[in-house]
């Protein structure tokens, strides 16, 4: 059956091998997807080796994203904006194609998932790091109202903006409300929360986290206690995946049965 794999250091803890199982068996697919632990010398021998073993596609995890980016022939708009990819798949030439899912698996979630129009949106973005990098493209391409990176350092989100035609602030200066706020930074994992004023949210504000847990991420619950309402990314997690898998196998999943399943089991 035909290979495919996700590489990165750790891998232990992935879903992508359960989520991709369940792609394969819904869409009728016969396939095998496994992990590969990245090794910080050996990367790209260890992609060359795959493919040359006749596997199909690999999904790219922390911290290859970048390296797999410089090792492809040809790269997809999305990923050269995001800098980084994490699908690739070998062209019939041999050219090694590579794509970055996160943002557009991002964008399906907020609109297709939660119902979320964000045309004529003012939408603030917070961090702009390479979570943030790799969503822009997707966002503006829904055309917003306006797009608002915020960062505490404030030359990283400038530059960022710079590159796609938003704005840039610091957290300080900030005037709200927007009626989207996505959290693209690591905050949620540390348990922290970046300086945000109150007046950011109202009760038509809604609010989406890039990171996901069994119980509320401390940026949804700084939300919900304002009176917003949002989501995490675990449909993120799910919609990248499916994007992926359709690169691979030219069939989209359906995804809202498999994060409400993921939900339950957490």
């Amino acid at each position: 059956m035909d290979q495919y794999a996700v590489v990165g250091n750790p891998i232990a803890h992935s879903k992508s091998p359960s989520i991709h199982t369940h792609f394969a068996t819904l869409t009728n697919q016969e396939l095998v997807y496994s992990t590969l632990l990245g090794d910080e010398v050996e990367f790209e021998n260890q992609v060359r080796e795959f493919f040359e073993k006749d596997g199909k596609g690999l999904n790219i995890t922390v911290p290859f994203k970048e390296r797999a980016y410089a090792m492809c022939d040809i790269l997809s708009q999305r990923a050269k904006q995001a800098g980084a990819v994490n699908t690739l798949l070998m062209g019939k030439n041999g050219d090694l194609f590579g794509d970055n899912t996160d943002g557009i698996g991002m964008v399906r979630d907020i609109v297709n998932n939660h119902g979320q129009d964000l045309t004529d949106k003012r939408i603030l973005i917070l961090g702009a790091g390479g979570a943030v990098r790799g969503v822009l493209e997707p966002v503006l391409a829904e055309n917003p109202e306006s797009v608002t990176i915020a960062n505490r350092t404030l030359e990283k989100a400038q530059a960022l903006a710079d590159q796609f035609d938003c704005l840039a602030s610091s957290f300080e200066a900030l005037e709200g409300p927007f009626d989207i706020i996505i959290n693209g930074t690591s905050a949620s994992l540390s348990g922290s929360l970046p300086p945000l004023k109150d007046e950011l949210v109202n009760g038509q504000t809604w609010c989406y986290d890039m990171m996901y847990g069994k119980e509320r991420t401390v940026f949804l619950q700084w939300a919900y206690e304002r009176g917003a309402e949002g989501a995490d990314g675990l449909g993120m997690l799910v919609g990248q995946a499916a994007e992926a898998f359709y690169l691979w196998r030219q069939v989209r999943p359906e995804t809202a049965s498999l994060v409400e399943t993921m939900r339950e089991q957490m």
